[in-house]
């Protein structure tokens, strides 16, 4: 059952998968369209889920599950999952890869492997001040409050120097 991102409750669970490149308006308009058709008939052992969902910077999908009424299953996981594949083969995109990392540099949102951006805190071509983007948060809240936050307070501080 698809709801409005903004009426989940804070509990909600999140999950968050970054593109690897900026998307088109055209390809936020496909998003939209086909994770709201997604939701609609998303379920978990017969019970609907409550789901919404928002894309931002035309770079981050975001879907938000209510578990007051059903809770998301391993299968209706990986149906989730392989909805993400067909977008993924749909737009020639990558939403999956959780070995990059994607942050501001400057007013642009830079979005580089893990690799390149350990190399950027050894060069101190980032810092701990960088505002990262922490894909880890779990639930909504989190996600309001712990996405977008400065290096050192995430995860991404263990590779600054």
């Amino acid at each position: 059952m698809l709801a409005d991102f903004k009426d989940l409750p804070e509990d909600s669970r999140i999950w968050i998968y970054q593109s690897n490149r900026k998307l088109s308006d055209e390809e936020v308009s496909l998003i939209n369209e086909k994770t709201a058709h997604f939701l609609e008939q998303w379920t978990a052992h017969g019970a609907d889920l409550e789901a919404g969902f928002e894309v931002k910077y035309n770079r981050f999908i975001i879907i938000g599950l209510n578990q007051v009424n059903a809770s998301a299953s391993g299968c209706s996981i990986d149906t989730s999952v392989r909805f993400i594949q067909s977008l993924e083969k749909d737009l020639d995109v990558d939403l999956l890869d959780k070995m990059n990392v994607t942050f501001y540099n400057g007013a642009f949102i830079a979005h580089k492997p893990l690799a390149d951006f350990k190399k950027m805190a050894k060069n101190r071509s980032v810092s701990g001040n960088t505002v990262v983007f922490n894909n880890l948060v779990n639930t909504k809240a989190e996600y309001l409050d712990h996405w977008e936050v400065p290096a050192k307070d995430s995860w991404h501080s263990r590779f600054l120097a």
